[in-house]
């Protein structure tokens, strides 16, 4: 306990470090998996391959990724921050292309057709209608893609790469138990709030979906005292 207090200022240092890190990451994957979810929801002969290739990019390990990349591309250094946050949005999109092509299926036929009828073209009905009745079902993604950024961030400090991994692997090294104690825990903080967020941010801009949810429970209510 003693540690955390004395080195509160680090923790907060790291934690702020981890989240530009992570939010960077979020936020370009959301922005690729747009197009690539909407080519797989559009086109339905590739939708398959489309999900699977993106999906298989989870799979490749992160410490194999961090390396791979850069000596690939050439763009950056192993050990630069760019490379951390190239590999997660990588993760990010490989999750979000299957939330974005689900929630683009989960909007009514009948909704496209009623905003075709009256003069909305293709763009148009994408951002006015299609993408936000998807929207619960890729805030559903985005939260599960958020936390795993947020964990998964902590292994770019295995390539020298600083954020809250540090008090992981200096915390066993040096075998400082409140110290990894304490980057678990921020980590942990760090997703739960993030999500919060976005949970807010959810209600906020689709209001309609809480009319949904009290129309359901209304709905269970009375099924249970029939």
């Amino acid at each position: 306990m003693n540690w955390v207090v004395d080195n509160l200022e680090l923790i907060g240092e790291l934690t702020l470090v981890h989240l530009r890190q992570s939010l960077i990451a979020l936020v370009v994957g959301f922005v690729v998996s747009i197009p690539i979810g909407w080519i797989a929801w559009r086109y339905r002969l590739v939708r398959s391959s489309v999900i699977t290739i993106t999906g298989l990019l989870y799979t490749i390990p992160s410490l194999a990724l961090l390396i791979l990349v850069p000596v690939l591309t050439g763009w950056y250094s192993i050990i630069s921050e760019n490379n951390l946050v190239v590999a997660l949005a990588i993760y990010a999109v490989a999750i979000l292309v299957r939330a974005v092509a689900d929630g683009l299926d989960s909007v009514d036929p009948g909704v496209r057709q009623a905003s075709t009828a009256i003069g909305y073209g293709s763009f148009r009905r994408f951002w006015a209608v299609e993408f936000p009745l998807a929207g619960p079902v890729v805030l559903a993604g985005l939260r599960v893609t958020s936390a795993s950024t947020i964990a998964l961030a902590t292994v770019g400090i295995l390539v020298g790469i600083q954020n809250l991994g540090y008090l992981f692997t200096n915390g066993l090294q040096r075998r400082i138990i409140p110290e990894v104690f304490a980057g678990v825990i921020a980590v942990v903080v760090l997703a739960l709030v993030i999500d919060l967020l976005l949970v807010l941010a959810g209600r906020l801009l689709m209001p309609w979906t809480r009319g949904t949810r009290t129309v359901s429970r209304i709905s269970n209510r009375t099924l249970v005292k029939a």
